[in-house]
């Protein structure tokens, strides 16, 4: 009996290690957007499995764990009751810097009020990774400041 429960703990063992080499593969196939696609199918069942997969393609991501769990818990702090309920998201903005650094953002729908999520990747070899994820609920003192007139091209 002993036998077989060592055996059996072996394909376990095994079977686990397939599995975690397989999503780190996927993962670190991924583009930006495909990145961002996985993050927002996930978000709206789990914010923190979406957060921890979107980290995930990062290894340097083990050094700041405190950072990721306040980031969890800023976005389980958006309850139904504070924001409303979640409708979804639109891009608000594609910026490639080169081709190995992008900052993209996208606008997240709350019954309430919209947030802001701003992804930065970086890809310094052959696999892009996170490198910073910003959340903010300044887009309407924003939008307001840039319609002022001092900004406006009145040409």
């Amino acid at each position: 009996m002993k036998s077989y429960s060592k055996h059996s703990n072996m394909k376990k063992n095994i079977f686990i290690g397939i599995i975690f080499f397989l999503s780190f593969s996927i993962y670190s196939q991924s583009t930006p957007n495909q990145l961002i696609n996985n993050f927002f199918e996930e978000f709206p069942k789990n914010s923190d499995k979406a957060i921890d997969d979107l980290y995930a393609t990062n290894p340097w991501s083990l050094r700041i764990k405190d950072g990721i769990e306040r980031i969890k818990k800023e976005i389980n702090s958006y309850t139904v009751d504070e924001v409303g309920e979640y409708y979804g998201y639109e891009p608000i903005t594609n910026t490639q810097l080169s081709e190995s650094f992008i900052l993209l953002s996208y606008i997240i729908k709350y019954d309430r009020q919209p947030l802001r999520f701003t992804f930065m990747f970086y890809k310094p070899n052959n696999q892009w990774r996170l490198y910073s994820f910003k959340i903010d609920a300044e887009l309407a003192s924003e939008i307001e400041e840039a319609s002022k007139i001092y900004f406006l091209n009145l040409d």
